[in-house]
């Protein structure tokens, strides 16, 4: 007789404005999956967007081809956990692993996936965007994505390694390792472009916010220079004064606007680098002075092979990526006191983790069989 499906409590886009936390089937892991028993996840800007004027990366019309599903859709890509079930074919893994989860999908066939580069495969996607993702009380993903963590990282500590992986990764994307760098824009992946910054010893790191609380914080994290830009004006020029007239040897534009950019661009030493970080739809450029001052903008989307280094820098090095974490929050309250409270933008949240075992009001199983559980429709 087969076991009676088991249910768990899930974060569901249904629509623009219409995120529900809705009772729904616990997946089964599929070959070469495994069944992750989510800790933490945390919330992204992709997932503000998505709830407020989605969809954007979505599936509606059609399934995405790396997860081959389509809305209705279960959010979150910041996850980590411990294994609770193994699908057919995994090797490597255990049951009772604590691992954090590397959220991107890719083909591995085509020439950028062949050439190591499956941040920009062309099937690249993220599980919790194009897939179901870890806003649940369980999640089943390719096992490629799940990094077993050791015993001296903590999975608070795991929970934040998706936004530091794209801070990571801009920092590489700059290049040799600069002297001085502006970073412009202290949400959570600008706090810990900071802090990464100041990991790799980079010397001078100004940074710029309109929020008095982020400014503070990034000086914790490192920042050896704090500019409010909303109380002062020309930025840029007063990132030069503090560079001795020369301008920073990169900035990083993680804000996502033109207005942002151009303070990067006024920041930038000649020869310098601007890496953009931000999504912004488009901007307009003076290319008669990129062209003179023969600066450099570069793009920087995702990341790829930067969770080993977070978890030796955690694990080796003692580096703390907890200063960011604001609130912890419970899966129920996820639109009020997450979505909702981030997007008023006060300043003094930056990054909330939802803990969906927090709002369990029964007893959890304590662990799933690959056999005892299938995946429906969250539409349920």
């Amino acid at each position: 007789m087969r076991a009676a499906t088991q249910r768990m409590q899930a974060a569901v886009w249904y629509g623009a404005g219409d995120v529900r936390i809705a009772e729904v089937d616990v997946p089964a892991p599929g070959h070469g999956e495994v069944l992750i028993e989510v800790a933490y996840c945390g919330i992204c800007g992709s997932d503000l967007h998505e709830y407020a004027d989605g969809p954007h990366a979505i599936p509606v019309a059609e399934p995405h081809p790396g997860s081959g599903a389509t809305a209705p859709l279960v959010l979150g890509h910041e996850f980590c956990g411990t294994v609770a079930a193994l699908g057919p074919s995994v090797a490597g893994l255990s049951i009772g692993d604590r691992v954090a989860v590397e959220p991107n999908y890719r083909c591995g066939t085509c020439p950028r996936c062949r050439a190591g580069e499956y941040n920009i495969c062309r099937h690249f996607g993220f599980a919790g965007l194009m897939g179901h993702g870890g806003m649940a009380e369980y999640a089943a993903i390719p096992a490629y994505m799940a990094h077993r963590l050791p015993e001296a990282v903590s999975l608070e500590q795991a929970a934040l390694f998706e936004p530091a992986s794209v801070a990571l990764h801009a920092l590489r994307r700059a290049g040799a390792t600069p002297e001085t760098v502006a970073v412009v824009g202290l949400g959570p992946v600008g706090l810990l472009t900071v802090r990464l910054a100041r990991e790799h010893d980079v010397r001078r790191i100004v940074a710029v916010d309109v929020a008095p609380a982020r400014l503070e914080l990034a000086a914790g994290l490192g920042a050896t220079d704090l500019i409010d830009a909303g109380r002062e004006a020309g930025v840029g020029e007063r990132i030069r004064e503090l560079t001795g007239g020369e301008g920073v040897d990169v900035a990083f534009e993680v804000v996502g606007s033109e207005s942002a950019l151009r303070t990067c661009l006024a920041a930038t030493r000649p020869g310098g680098r601007v890496v953009l970080v931000g999504l912004a739809p488009e901007v307009s450029l003076d290319t008669f002075a990129l062209v003179n001052n023969e600066q450099s903008i570069v793009a920087s989307v995702g990341y790829r092979d930067t969770y080993p280094e977070l978890i030796r820098l955690v694990a080796e090095r003692g580096l703390d990526l907890t200063p960011v974490i604001t609130s912890t929050i419970v899966l129920e309250d996820l639109v009020a006191q997450g979505f909702e409270t981030l997007m008023r933008g006060t300043g003094d949240q930056v990054k909330i983790l939802v803990d969906p075992a927090a709002r369990r009001d029964r007893p959890l199983p304590c662990a799933v069989s690959a056999g005892a559980a299938t995946h429906t429709s969250p539409d349920r």
